[in-house]
């Protein structure tokens, strides 16, 4: 059949009577749809496939395992998503930097591919442990990840978290999240025990200064200082010290990140004495010193975060409603 005649069946079988696409018509009849377009499957390159639901495939990709649908939204530069408390929120909630399971998952999608292996150097309480378990069930298959941590509290409650979530779920009639690896010590130190090129993807919460040593508080105003206490306190890091070790342990991760492998790095910015502290972009620059290279900066937008009366009416202050996610190649 000439590609005209094709094109004439086509629009003869999947057109509204104003003679538009009908996309809803071409899917009930099990046919695939990729850009508003019925996909001949027998057309597809060799080195193509067609996912059922998700669109096509193309085997050359070595970042993601992503299809050309979903690789398109995955390179929005705003994440404006409120990821609900889940994963025993209230036992995680605890640590003051925890970041959302699912929201790691996402990344984990977007820079890795199943069965990759992920390392988390500021583990935490597990978020990014969590989402590569749950990319098992929720995403294109589970990596497997190993986090360091050197406060003991975080390690325990990563551990509870994993067997009541698990027994949560059995109840539900689901399968289990895998545990994985959480080694308990300076990630300067156990980072020597990984080999060479043995991770595929770096994602992790930078500690801000000695902030793994504090805990988070129910006391508003004692919460608020120890996140946002001045660098230069004389019993604190200072800041010039805690770039330069960040700038020497991200030297260090590049011996165990394969070449081309993804660096994600979540830091929020900081409004100190009447001044925007932009610590991403210092960050920025101490990573690629580092001998990286950035790639992107990616904003996450929670829509649920409050929002205070700050500067009024004098002055100007934000409400600080995003994080950035730093991403680096190691070129």
């Amino acid at each position: 059949m000439s590609d005209e005649s094709s094109d004439h069946k086509q629009s003869r079988l999947f057109t509204t009577e104003d003679g538009d696409f009908d996309e809803d018509r071409a899917k009930a009849d099990a046919l695939p749809v990729e850009d508003g377009e019925v996909v001949d499957t027998g057309e597809l390159a060799d080195h193509q496939r067609y996912v059922e639901e998700r669109g096509i495939y193309d085997e050359r990709n070595r970042v993601n395992d992503l299809t050309g649908r979903e690789w398109k939204f995955a390179t929005k530069s705003v994440i404006p998503e409120q990821y609900p408390p889940a994963l025993q929120h209230d036992l995680r909630s605890e640590h003051g930097g925890q970041k959302p399971p699912r929201l790691c998952l996402a990344l984990i999608q977007r820079f890795s591919k199943a069965g990759d292996r992920v390392l988390d150097p500021f583990a935490g309480v597990g978020g990014t442990l969590l989402g590569a378990s749950l990319a098992e069930y929720e995403g294109t298959g589970r990596r497997d990840a190993v986090g360091f941590e050197r406060n003991d509290r975080w390690i325990d409650v990563y551990e509870t978290v994993l067997e009541r979530e698990n027994a949560d779920r059995e109840a539900r009639g689901e399968g289990p999240l895998a545990a994985q690896e959480l080694r308990h010590g300076d990630c300067a130190d156990l980072v020597e025990d990984v080999e060479t090129d043995g991770v595929d993807f770096l994602l992790t919460d930078v500690p801000y200064w000695d902030m793994d040593k504090v805990e988070q508080t129910r006391n508003e105003a004692a919460t608020r200082d120890s996140k946002l206490g001045d660098f230069d306190d004389d019993d604190r890091q200072t800041k010039a010290d805690w770039l330069e070790e960040m700038e020497a342990k991200f030297a260090q991760f590049r011996r165990v990140l394969k070449p081309d492998g993804y660096v994600a790095v979540f830091i929020g910015d900081m409004y100190r004495e009447q001044s925007y502290n932009m610590l991403s972009a210092a960050l920025a620059d101490r990573i690629e010193a580092a001998g990286y290279t950035m790639k992107a900066n990616l904003v996450w937008y929670d829509p649920s975060k409050d929002l205070h009366v700050y500067g009024y009416p004098f002055s100007f202050v934000p409400s600080m409603v995003h994080q950035n996610i730093l991403v680096f190649r190691n070129d």
